[in-house]
C-alpha cells in the first residue's frame, strides 16, 4: 500500500465516521486559530477568484 492509498483510506474511515459536518467544523477552527492573518489571506482569496 503507498502512503497516497493509507491516506486516502484514512480520510475515507473519517467521513465515514464523522460526517460532513466534522470537516466543516475543523475548517472553522482552523480559521479562527490562524488568526487575523489568515481571514485576510481568505478574503483577498475570495476577491481574486471573483
Amino acid at each position: 500500500m503507498t502512503v497516497a492509498e493509507a491516506g486516502r483510506k484514512g480520510g475515507e474511515t473519517v467521513r465515514d465516521t464523522y460526517g460532513h459536518e466534522f470537516y466543516e467544523e475543523i475548517g472553522r477552527k482552523g480559521g479562527r486559530i490562524g488568526g487575523p492573518k489568515v481571514r485576510k489571506l481568505i478574503q483577498e482569496g475570495k476577491k481574486a477568484h471573483r
